[in-house]
């Protein structure tokens, strides 16, 4: 009998690939230092795990540029932070969502508000999915940017990002992409789409751990720097030096972060040549490719636990889903409210007397409780499986929401 059972991963996933805990260990034991600022054989050994790294993540986001576009920060806000501020001047215009997370929608009523920003926010429609013609028509003549998250953490819509793109190319707008609920759960072709910077975060879908984030920034995008200082190489240089990563990586790196990130893209990669195996897939020893089959896997281990917890939570009259069903991509995220409780009485219901662990509350993206009308009532209850929920969570979950709700 598990003390938890846990059902918050788009919040964090937990837990993580038993070899990111090894390797995260490990490496830090034997060559824990600083990459990039001595040149004896621990700092090489620092500096050359982060580098391929950043070549693991760059072929996963299906970004094949210079590796050193891909950039390391605290998290996906921290991503978020450098490459709106860095990209816009006053003057500008952005068009984004009303289904965005806080990471994006502070930030852009800060600008709105301090540097004489436009912004323009979107409505998704009733089944939780933005329509890209609206987005369309909502471009102006001084717009710089669109910028939206590719999936909903309240909702689980994913956005149709390819459409998207394409009005962006039309219109020659910068395109920012806030990963953070998709990145490890469906594949993402930054080269392909046209995506300009692509930001995620590490403890999510990407098993990595907590502290760790980055954005990958294509070939002819400057992203001025939000922070300055330490870098490594051309200490005389009075700035932050112009190239990859240093312009924007000042201060030292989040290495344990980056060694957990480094030995997750290693265990996409197995789990891919795993289902290659098992399956017939097409053989392959691409490292985008392999990491693809395993986010299919991912993707379709996680929507079987999905459609076990809404089809109990139908079977409650006075239960109601979030949002409409889904008839287009989604990730796995459920949210529900319950007729006489809120969603604080149910979270705590549901740890206190079952250990199950759900995330009640408004998530971060007001704007989505407010338009779905669950604002008012103090938002909802989510519940989020992952790839490593099995067949004792879910059941722990289901009784539990047959004890409570019943």
């Amino acid at each position: 009998m598990k003390p938890n059972y846990y059902f918050d991963n788009a919040a964090t996933t937990w837990p993580k690939p038993e070899s990111v805990y090894q390797y995260m260990d490990s490496f830090f034991r034997s060559s824990g230092v600083n990459p990039g600022r001595g040149g004896h054989a621990m700092s090489a050994d620092a500096g050359a795990m982060t580098y391929q790294a950043r070549q693991m993540l760059a072929q996963f986001f299906g970004f094949f540029g210079d590796a050193n576009r891909v950039v390391f920060t605290l998290n996906a806000t921290d991503s978020l932070n450098t490459a709106i501020s860095g990209l816009l001047d006053a003057g500008d215009h952005i068009v984004t969502t009303r289904l965005e997370h806080n990471a994006v929608l502070r930030i852009s009523n800060y600008i709105e508000r301090d540097s004489r920003i436009e912004v323009t926010r979107v409505p998704g429609n009733t089944d939780g999915y933005v329509n890209p013609q609206d987005i369309e028509n909502s471009i102006k003549s001084n717009t710089r940017m669109i910028i939206f998250n590719h999936a909903s953490n309240v909702l689980g819509t994913v956005q149709p990002l390819e459409q998207v793109a394409q009005i962006a190319k039309t219109h020659n707008l910068l395109l920012v992409v806030d990963t953070a609920q998709s990145a490890g759960i469906r594949p993402i072709k930054m080269d392909e789409y046209g995506i300009d910077v692509l930001t995620f975060t590490g403890h999510k879908g990407l098993f990595g751990p907590m502290g760790v984030g980055g954005l990958i920034v294509a070939e002819n995008i400057s992203v001025r720097p939000a922070r300055y200082g330490g870098t490594g190489v051309n200490s005389i240089a009075p700035f932050q030096p112009e190239q990859y990563p240093q312009v924007l990586e000042a201060g030292t790196a989040p290495l344990p972060g980056i060694a957990g990130l480094h030995a997750a893209q290693l265990w996409f990669r197995e789990l891919g040549r795993n289902q290659q195996r098992e399956n017939n897939m097409p053989a392959s020893d691409s490292h985008a490719q392999l990491c693809e089959y395993a986010i299919q896997h991912i993707h379709r281990t996680e929507q079987n636990h999905v459609e076990q917890i809404e089809n109990q939570l139908k079977q409650f009259q006075k239960v109601k889903l979030v949002g409409k069903p889904r008839r287009h991509e989604r990730v796995a995220v459920v949210n529900f409210i319950v007729e006489g409780m809120s969603a604080e009485q149910v979270g705590d219901r549901l740890d206190a007397d079952h250990h199950v662990c759900v995330r009640a509350g408004l998530h971060c993206a007001p704007l989505v409780h407010i338009d779905a009308g669950t604002a008012e009532i103090g938002g909802s209850v989510r519940v989020s499986p992952g790839y490593f929920t099995d067949d004792e969570d879910m059941a722990a979950l289901l009784n539990g929401l047959q004890d409570i709700l019943s």
